[in-house]
């Protein structure tokens, strides 16, 4: 018999070991299977379990768990990153701890230094995916520095460069001057700050007390400007197009270019180009042969570019000196304060410096154009397809891909560099001994470069590297393509668009079928988590309070097509009840002797109110598939929650009590083999969304099953099984019940009230089927009686229609009228306060303009729903008035 009370703590850890032990997470399928895969997006090694995780997880199983059951030969491909700059920090914060830097110790020990941290701790966030019940095979997980993908990525770079399509340049990238190495878009992050805007007077050339004003929100930078640039359409500056300017404290003689970056309705028109310093800048420059000028170190202080009395000052020492020394000039037009982002590292919190600098790239434009075109023959398919656009704008926009870094964790980088700088890129360094001696005509010594390889790159080869590329492996034959790639928004760019342009390079493939893209968890009023709001929802103490089944179900029941998630722990609780209303359900079928019957076949039912539920499961079942192959996954959720709750727990099981309380045999037979058997359809059904109780009940229901219930076939029906006349039959009891109660509980008629209830014009239909049903109407909604009305309706009545009958429910002796109204009324007016302080707050455009876009939607939702809570109140005034 199966415990009062369902205890996740004590189930979820000895399920999920049964089900690893067995060997289910392995690719494994029947003859004649298709291939359906998905590889994980690998989480840092560093990382822990956030809500981001929980939801990306939570769907791949999903389609994992359903793929398994339909019979395909699934393979979800685990593994981890290296993550270069978050571990390397990992590990040198333990060395500053003891008073010591990476450079006390070497590279090498350095090295192996973060290795041996990797195997004591790089395993949590992998424990915790287990945890929350990731059917993931891992006896095949990779690490993006191990051996094979270590190789892979070798294969990759010499391929590429000696393509052409990786080479050494000189270019402006995110510079971390903290961390002293360059970082991706992705590291960096923009925080909204108030800073100021000052206007200089540049001096014209050879015209004296005539000036170009120029506005600039970082004076420090300014002794590396080559020109100022106006719109060529703008007629205040036509005249000084080609003409020069005089930078002030360096007397430096530049150019006036004409140049559309410059926006005539910004500042005063012209803008100071700082091609060393800026990324527009840096194009503008490019396309007006400018000279570059870096008056930045490593360290983000003045260099041997700057006057002698400035060099060596910080960024913000150096500000603070020009400012001065433009005012003494003169030069000083006004200051403005100024609204604007500003870029941090997300790692080392240091203002990053777009810096010239010597690194390896990508010629990303080249490989970008097949990854354009296979998105646009359909041979990718995004979901929801709006991100299509998205990742279409970043391609073909795309610039070289910085792929070098300074770090000493990571794939460092195969080119050795002779003794007159000539590059060698090869496998090994054997090689490229034998590239330089064929070069120099002689053995010579070579230098190891020492940047390592941005870690997007190898994640960009992750879906045929874990395959086993290069090598061509049964695995790689067999399941590359993958099916589907499910991942957030925010690295379309940095981690879609590099497995796009990789996999079709190397493989003349794409890398995935389809690209799934869910959404961001928010917390319950719209707002992003972060440490610092204080709003972070931790998915581990969710499931050590609620069970890792609620947590999942919840995740994918908010899971819209779209639309961010608002997650809130009352949300959670709701489907921890869900999954104690399906323990209870369970229960009371074990009670009362529903257990499966061998050999049982749902068409032969008799009754129609097994008829109704056999069709009704195989509704359900057609509806979750659908929705879970389209994406849909709340859609699949809410199909499976109404099936469960409503139709089988509040409608079926309390329809055919009086089955089982009656004395018809053979009734009871049917009725108990029919319940057994949709309660374990429906396992199965839910069990992709909730895998944990779905097994242990599946195990604890009857003895001897043949098989895991993760190893179970999923449900697929006949549609004959679907009886239109039982279906329409029971649905219009469970409609006209459905009435009453909603009437009851909008007139607060107290739940021990029993009620006559009448019926006037009902057809014969209707009057078979309340003459069949009388007795559960009955009971179900609290009647006195039910009674067909021939004359006219009495007074003191509310009223509601169904189908062609008009339901009567006397009440006035019931319910005190007056002082309902007087409540409904309050309610109202309390309700119309608040819909016109929201009215108030959407017309108001400095909100609107200011409010981030999450916290304007939450309050146009609140809104509208205060406003639907109000039409329910003023129609249940109406029935009242009847009163």
């Amino acid at each position: 018999m199966l415990d009062k009370t369902y205890r996740p703590s004590e189930v979820e850890h000895r399920i999920y070991d049964q089900w690893e032990k067995s060997g289910a997470f392995a690719a494994k399928g029947g003859a004649g299977s298709s291939p359906y895969a998905i590889v994980i997006p690998p989480p840092n090694v560093t990382g822990s379990l956030h809500m981001g995780h929980a939801l990306n997880t939570t769907i791949q199983d999903v389609l994992i768990r359903f793929s398994r059951m339909r019979g395909q030969e699934t393979l979800w491909q685990p593994g981890t990153d290296h993550a270069g700059i978050a571990t390397q920090m990992v590990v040198e914060r333990q060395l500053a701890a003891d008073g010591k830097t990476r450079h006390d110790l070497g590279r090498e020990p350095f090295v192996e230094r973060v290795w041996e941290w990797k195997a004591e701790s790089g395993g949590t966030i992998l424990r915790q995916l287990r945890r929350l019940g990731a059917s993931a095979d891992w006896e095949r997980e990779r690490f993006t520095m191990d051996e094979g993908l270590s190789h892979a990525v070798r294969k990759v770079f010499v391929t590429l460069h000696k393509q052409g399509l990786i080479y050494r340049d000189k270019r402006l990238v995110n510079w971390d001057p903290k961390l002293h190495t360059a970082i991706s878009d992705l590291e960096v992050e923009q925080r909204e700050v108030t800073g100021k805007m000052w206007y200089f007077k540049y001096p014209l050339e050879g015209l004296e007390d005539k000036y170009v004003v120029v506005g600039t929100t970082r004076p420090e930078t300014m002794l590396g400007d080559t020109a100022v640039a106006v719109h060529p359409e703008d007629e205040r500056y036509q005249d000084l197009v080609g003409t020069n300017c005089v930078l002030p404290i360096v007397d430096r003689p530049m150019p006036i270019v004409a140049d559309a970056y410059a926006d005539p309705e910004k500042g005063t028109g012209a803008v100071k180009i700082t091609p060393a310093h800026d990324f527009n800048d840096f194009e503008v420059g490019k396309r007006h042969g400018l000279e570059m000028i870096n008056v930045l170190d490593r360290d983000a202080r003045l260099n041997e570019n700057a006057p002698e009395r400035y060099r060596g000052l910080s960024t913000l020492e150096a500000r603070d000196k020009i400012v001065a020394e433009m005012e003494s000039l003169g030069l000083l037009d006004k200051v403005e304060d100024n609204l604007m982002m500003m870029p941090y590292g997300d790692r080392s919190g240091a203002v990053i410096e777009p810096w010239l600098t010597d690194q390896w790239f990508v010629d990303a434009k080249t490989l970008a154009q097949p990854a354009i075109a296979a998105v646009e023959e359909g041979r990718t398919r995004f979901v929801p397809s709006h991100w299509t656009n998205t990742y279409y704008e970043w391609m073909r926009n795309i610039q070289p891909w910085c792929i070098s870094r300074q770090l000493w964790w990571g794939h460092q980088i195969p080119a050795w560099y002779g003794p007159d700088g000539t590059i060698f890129v090869e496998m090994s360094e054997e090689e490229a001994q034998a590239a330089a001696e064929a070069h120099y005509g002689r053995p010579v010594d070579l230098a190891r470069e020492e940047d390592v390889l941005d870690t997007w790159f190898s994640s960009g080869l992750w879906p045929f590297s874990t395959l086993g590329w290069p090598e061509e492996t049964p695995e790689l034959a067999r399941f590359y393509p993958t099916s589907v790639l499910v991942t957030a928004f925010d690295i379309i760019f940095f981690w879609v668009a590099r497995m796009m342009m990789m996999g079709l390079h190397f493989m003349d493939e794409v890398p995935f079928r389809e690209v799934y893209i869910h959404a961001l968890v928010r917390d319950e009023r719209g707002q992003k988590m972060s440490k610092s709001k204080g709003n972070i929802i931790d998915p581990l103490i969710l499931m050590d309070k609620f069970g890792t089944d609620a947590l999942r179900f919840t995740l994918a029941a908010l899971a819209v097509q779209g639309r961010d998630i608002r997650l809130s722990e009352s949300r959670v609780e709701g489907y921890r009840n869900f999954a104690t209303k399906l323990w209870n359900a369970a229960r009371y079928c074990q009670m009362n002797g529903c257990h499966p019957v061998a050999g049982f076949t749902p068409a032969s039912c008799r009754l129609t109110v097994n008829r109704w539920i056999v069709g009704k499961l195989a509704e359900t079942a057609e509806s979750v598939s659908r929705a879970i192959q389209e994406y849909r996954f709340n859609e699949a959720a809410s199909a499976l929650y109404q099936f469960t709750w409503g139709t089988f727990c509040d409608w079926h099981l309390e329809f055919t009590k009086p089955i089982l309380q009656g004395g018809d045999a053979e009734a009871q037979a049917e009725t108990r083999a029919v319940t057994a058997w949709v309660l374990d359809q429906l396992l199965h059904l839910l069990h992709p969304f909730m895998p944990y109780i779905t097994e242990e009940l599946w195990a604890q229901l009857a003895e001897g099953r043949p098989y895991m219930l993760i190893s179970g076939t999923w449900p697929e029906f006949d549609p004959g099984l679907v009886d239109p006349e039982s279906a329409a039959e029971m649905d219009w009891v469970v409609r006209l019940v459905s009435q009453v109660r909603a009437i009851r509980a909008e007139m607060r008629v107290p739940p021990g009230a029993r009620v006559p209830l009448l019926l006037k014009d009902a057809g014969d239909v209707s009057q078979a089927r309340l003459a069949t049903h009388r007795d559960l109407i009955l009971g179900l909604a609290r009647l006195e009686s039910v009674e067909l009305l021939d004359g006219e309706a009495p007074r003191g009545v509310v009223q509601d229609i169904l189908d062609e009958a008009t339901l009567f429910l006397p009440l006035a002796e019931v319910i005190d009228v007056a002082q309902e109204k007087a409540r409904l009324e309050r309610e109202i007016g309390r309700l119309d306060g608040d819909i016109a302080k929201f009215d108030k707050k959407l017309a108001n455009q400095g909100f609107l303009s200011k409010a981030p876009p999450e916290v304007v939607e939450d309050q146009r939702e609140r809104r509208d729903e205060a406003a639907q809570a109000r039409a329910k109140l003023n129609a249940a005034v109406e029935r009242l008035a009847a009163l």
